[in-house]
C-alpha cells in the first residue's frame, strides 16, 4: 500500500488543512501536485491497494475546473480515495459532490470525505488563521476515525455527500491581480501559475480570461508586486460578511 497526498492549494491553505491526514498513516507519502501546469497526469497509474487524500478548494462551490479535469485524467485503478474540500467559510455548497463524481469518473473508490475550513484566500478577514490548533487537532481526530474505518473493511459502496446534481453555476469572479510597477520581471509567478495565466515573456501581464483568481501570484510573489483591486475586494467582502461572519465547522462524512 503507498499512500498519496493529491493536492490542488494554490496559497497553501487546502494542504495544510490536509496535512493531518496524510500523516496519520504513518507512511512515507508521495505528493500529486495538481496545480502543476507541466505535469502529464494521464501518466499516472496507481494501485488498487493505494490511499489518496485527494484535497481540493471550494471555488465558489465548486470544483476548481482545472482541478477536475487533471483529476479525472489519473488512472486510479481501484485505489481508495479520502475527499478533503476546504472552503473560506462561506459555503462548499455542491463540492464535496462534485469531487466524488470526478474521483468516480477516474476510477477511485471514495471512502470517507471532509469538509474543512481555511481563511478565505482573497478575502483574508474571513476564517482568519484557520486551521488553526483546534482545526487541526479535530481534522486529526477525524483522520484516526477514517484510518479505523480503513483498517476494519468498513468502505462504503456509494459514499454519501452534501450537494446537488445540476451543479450550481460558476463563472469565476471579477477580481483578478495584476501587476504593480515594482514587479522585477522574475517570473515567478508565470512558471508556477497552475492555468498559465500570465506569459513568460511578460510576466507583468496576466490574462484575465484565463485566471482562475487562486492568488497564487499573489502569495508567492518574492517583491510582492502582485495584488489585487481593494475596492472591488471591498465590495465583495461587505456582500459576503453576513454569511462569512459566523464561524462555519468542520465535517466528517463516512459510510454506514
Amino acid at each position: 500500500m503507498r499512500i498519496y497526498q493529491i493536492l490542488f492549494s494554490p496559497t497553501g491553505g487546502t494542504k495544510k488543512a490536509a496535512a493531518p491526514f496524510a500523516e496519520v498513516f504513518g507512511q512515507e507519502v508521495s505528493a500529486i501536485d495538481l496545480t502543476d501546469a507541466s505535469m502529464d497526469f494521464s501518466k499516472l497509474s496507481l494501485d488498487k491497494e493505494d490511499v489518496c487524500v485527494v484535497a481540493i478548494p471550494s471555488f465558489g462551490g465548486r470544483v476548481p475546473a482545472i482541478a477536475a479535469e487533471r483529476l479525472e485524467r489519473i488512472r486510479a485503478n481501484g485505489a481508495m480515495a479520502i475527499l478533503v474540500v476546504v472552503y473560506g467559510n462561506r459555503a462548499y455548497d455542491d463540492t464535496l459532490l462534485e469531487l466524488k463524481t470526478c474521483l468516480k469518473r477516474a476510477g477511485f473508490r471514495c471512502a470517507a470525505a471532509v469538509a474543512a475550513v481555511a481563511e478565505h484566500s482573497i478575502m483574508r478577514q474571513f476564517a482568519t488563521g484557520r486551521p488553526d490548533p483546534d482545526d487541526l487537532a479535530e481534522l486529526s481526530r477525524f483522520a484516526k476515525e477514517i484510518r479505523r474505518c480503513l483498517e476494519e473493511g468498513r468502505i462504503p459502496d456509494d459514499l454519501a455527500v452534501p450537494g446537488n446534481d445540476p451543479f450550481r453555476e460558476y463563472s469565476g469572479i471579477p477580481i483578478k491581480p495584476s501587476a504593480k510597477k515594482n514587479c522585477t520581471n522574475c517570473g515567478l509567478c508565470a512558471k508556477q501559475c497552475p492555468v498559465q495565466a500570465i506569459p513568460m515573456a511578460d510576466p507583468a501581464k496576466t490574462d484575465h480570461k484565463t485566471c482562475i483568481s487562486c492568488m497564487r501570484c499573489v502569495s508567492i510573489c518574492p517583491a510582492h508586486a502582485r495584488s489585487i483591486n481593494p475596492i472591488l475586494t471591498a465590495v465583495a467582502a461587505g456582500k459576503m460578511k453576513k454569511i462569512c461572519g459566523v464561524p462555519q465547522k468542520n465535517e466528517l462524512f463516512l459510510g454506514e
